[in-house]
Parts: structure tokens; C-alpha cells; sequence
């Protein structure tokens, strides 16, 4: 293992805790294991199962609630992965006790707590990050670069769209309530978002949209279709369709129709929500952490090789002189000398290093004083267009946007994760 850092530096790891041991924390679990930056010395649920078994796994101190672990002294950083309606509140408290923060999306359920979290982050001088969404990815990155280096002309359109089996996946009452942040413009509309927002710059200026909610098992939205617009009139679109019956990932030569299940298991699932026979807790335990179907999210990433659409979806950037789209190892660029494939990441490291960004940039900044790029401004800016999304299909009118901010001016220093850009 790795005792110092591509810069030459020693490696002094930062003590991390993660509050929530549930799906989308697990999903983090191996990559905090395997990354010598860290040690991942404690966690923080209240499901005695769980905290037995991530216990266990980790050889790591346990505790049933966040106050409880961010009282202990060798915690450095804290990973905040709860359910939506307790990020703020959890982010707040490891803020106030003086830890480090990195808080998934949504990083909030409104505006107001987005505020909170960042005035709490600011007034204990702690490190916050917003973290967790596909912007992170060196793919999504690179696009950036490449439309920041102006090569290609100027930036002209981002589309964006998903399809995945989200809206079968288990959920708990939280989840399947609006209210508490239940639904895919809250759940998976940062991942586009953000992504929208680190190719253009960051300043979107409006928002018109649609949600669909046509599942009567699920009474969330399962879809939106998004268009928006940059301050200098670069439009973006964004769609993402949870419902699972075509998936995103056949869109790809080498792809397929699996993503957390394969097309017979669909079948098996819609009908059980149908008929009342499928259990969500039930079935949600068995993919946490010591369940019997945990590799499920543990092993997914870990054993694709080359990259499919999923969650994030096909990005499709366009430019005065060409247009950029994923390929399976990195980048298909295609402009006025034909069709070139830009490789960022190396076969069977695609998975694993698309989800270190967070951890690497929360590393640096603590340790080196690097900035951070994916400030709390900046999670509360993908927030706000999230928020509006759904307000913009309540009210059938376009949004005005008051928050947004740029990408940070240092942003493309940074290095692309597993293979530094040429």
C-alpha cells in the first residue's frame, strides 16, 4: 500500500467516522478501506445489526448515534450518509464538534438548511463538502477541461439522460415521502446537476420542468425532464426515467440491460409491488452492510470494468467544432479530424476511481490546504436547482435561479483521478 502521495508527501491519514451505514454510505465503504489517506476507524447507526457487522468488517468503534461519535476526539472527518431529512441536523452537529464534513446529496430538504449547514461549517473553521454525485467522476471532469481549453470553439449544449431501476430498488418510508426528500429530482438530480454544472461553469440562471409520478407502488416522482439555462444562454437539458423497464446501459455497444437487478428480476419485483408481496424492509436489509445480497452494492462497482451509463446517464456535450460523450475507458471526442478515444483510467480501475474525487479532495484540503472545489455554496446551488425542478412542474413555469456559483477558479488544476489529463 501507498505511504505517500503522488506529490512525494508522507501519507498521514485522516480519522474518518460515517454516520448512516446504510446503501449509499456502504456503497463508499471499500474505497475509504482500500485508500491509505484514510482510516475508516468508526461508524455510527442505529441498527445494532449493522453496527455489529461494520464493527466486525472494519475492526472500527461503533456508536448508535452521531453525537456519540463525534464526542470522540480521534475522529478527524465525518462522513455524513443518513437518510435526506437528517443531513442537515447530523452535518450541523459533526460541524459543531469540530470535525471535518462531507455531506451526500441532496445536502439538504430546503434552502434554509443548506444555510445552516454551511454557517455552522464556517463558525468551527471545519473543511465542508458537498459529495457523493457523479461530478466527481475524471470523465466529467475531463469534459470540462476540454471545453475549458476552447480547442473545440465554444460550449453550445449539455444533454443529459438517464434510464435506471431506480424507483425498484427497496425503500423505506422516508424514501417513498416527498416530504422527507423521497424522489428522484432529490435522489438522483445531482448527479446530472452537478455534472451540468462543472462542464458550463456553474452559473445556471432558470429552470422549466416536468416530473412524472405514474407508479401507483411508488408514490414519488420517478421522473423529470429538465431544461436549463446558463446566464449566457447555453442550454442544458437533463431526463432521468427510474422505472427500470428500458435501462440506459443498452444505449452502449459494450453495455447491457442489468444495473442493481437484471430485466427477470424486474418483472419478479413490479409485480410484487403490485400484489403487496414485496417486502421493502425486508429486502432493503439485505443489501446493507452484513446482508445477504450486500454485494450487491459492496462488489457492483468493484467488478465493472468499463463504464455504462447508470445513474449518471449519456452526456452528451456539443461544442462550435465538435461534440464529447463517454467511452467505455474515458472519452469519445469527435470533431474536424473524425472520432478519437481519450483514455483517463486504466481497464478494471474505472469503478473504484470514479469514487474516490470526494475522498481525495477532502484529503487535500485538510492535509495539504487545497481548496475546496465542492464547497457547501456549491452543494446548496445544485440544491436550489433540484428545489426548482419540482417547483417549476408544481407551477408549470419557468424558475428564476438566486444562488448559483461558479466553479471554483483553481478547479482546473486539480488532477483527474487514476490517469493525470494530457
Amino acid at each position: 500500500m501507498a505511504t505517500t502521495t503522488g506529490n512525494g508527501k508522507p501519507i498521514k491519514p485522516i480519522n474518518i467516522g460515517m454516520v448512516g451505514i446504510g446503501v449509499g454510505g456502504a456503497e463508499m465503504l471499500p474505497i475509504l478501506e482500500n485508500m491509505p489517506e484514510f482510516d475508516l476507524m468508526a461508524g455510527a447507526d442505529f441498527n445494532p445489526r449493522v453496527r455489529e457487522a461494520f464493527a466486525a468488517r472494519y475492526e472500527a468503534k461503533v456508536f448508535p448515534t452521531v453525537e456519540a461519535m463525534c464526542a470522540d476526539p480521534d475522529v478527524e472527518a465525518v462522513w455524513v450518509s443518513t437518510p435526506n431529512r437528517f443531513h442537515a441536523e447530523h452535518a450541523i452537529i459533526a460541524a459543531n464538534h469540530g470535525k471535518h464534513v462531507v455531506v451526500e446529496k441532496p445536502m439538504a430538504l430546503s434552502m434554509a438548511q443548506a444555510s445552516d449547514i454551511i454557517e455552522a461549517a464556517h463558525k468551527n473553521g471545519v473543511k465542508l463538502l458537498a459529495g457523493h454525485t457523479r461530478s466527481f467522476t475524471p470523465a466529467v471532469r475531463a469534459m470540462r477541461k476540454l471545453v475549458k481549453d476552447g480547442k473545440m470553439g465554444q460550449l453550445r449544449a449539455i444533454n443529459v439522460f438517464a434510464y435506471t431501476d431506480w424507483m425498484l430498488r427497496p425503500r423505506t418510508a422516508d424514501e417513498l415521502d416527498p416530504n422527507q426528500g423521497g424522489g428522484i429530482p432529490y435522489r438522483q438530480g445531482p448527479h446530472q446537476i452537478d455534472s451540468i454544472r462543472v462542464i458550463g461553469g456553474g452559473m445556471l440562471r432558470s429552470v422549466r420542468a416536468m416530473t412524472g409520478d405514474w407508479f401507483k407502488a411508488r408514490s414519488i416522482a420517478g421522473y423529470y425532464a429538465a431544461f436549463m439555462e446558463f446566464e449566457d444562454g447555453t442550454p442544458a437539458t437533463a431526463v432521468h426515467n427510474g422505472y427500470g423497464y428500458f435501462m440506459g446501459g443498452e444505449l452502449v455497444p459494450w453495455g447491457h440491460a442489468n444495473q442493481r437487478y437484471t430485466p427477470e428480476e424486474r418483472v419478479v419485483i413490479r409485480k410484487g409491488l403490485r400484489d403487496g408481496t414485496w417486502d421493502d424492509e425486508k429486502e432493503k436489509d439485505k443489501i446493507r452492510i452484513g446482508g445477504e445480497n450486500e454485494y450487491s452494492v459492496f462488489s457492483r462497482d468493484e467488478d465493472r470494468e468499463k463504464w455504462v451509463p447508470e445513474d449518471l446517464g449519456v452526456v452528451l456535450v456539443s461544442c462550435d467544432s465538435g461534440d464529447i460523450r463517454h467511452s467505455a475507458y474515458g472519452l469519445y471526442i469527435y470533431d474536424d479530424d473524425g472520432q478519437r478515444e481519450l483514455e483517463l483510467t486504466p481497464p478494471g480501475l474505472l469503478g473504484p476511481g470514479e469514487r474516490r474525487g470526494e475522498l481525495v479532495e477532502l484529503y487535500e484540503a485538510v492535509r495539504d490546504g487545497a481548496p475546496i472545489y465542492h464547497t457547501g455554496e456549491w452543494g446548496m446551488a445544485t440544491l436550489e436547482v433540484c428545489l426548482a425542478i419540482m417547483e417549476s412542474a408544481k407551477q408549470r413555469k419557468e424558475i428564476m435561479l438566486q444562488h448559483q456559483v461558479p466553479v471554483h477558479p483553481n478547479y482546473d488544476q486539480a488532477k483527474i483521478l487514476a490517469k493525470e489529463f494530457a
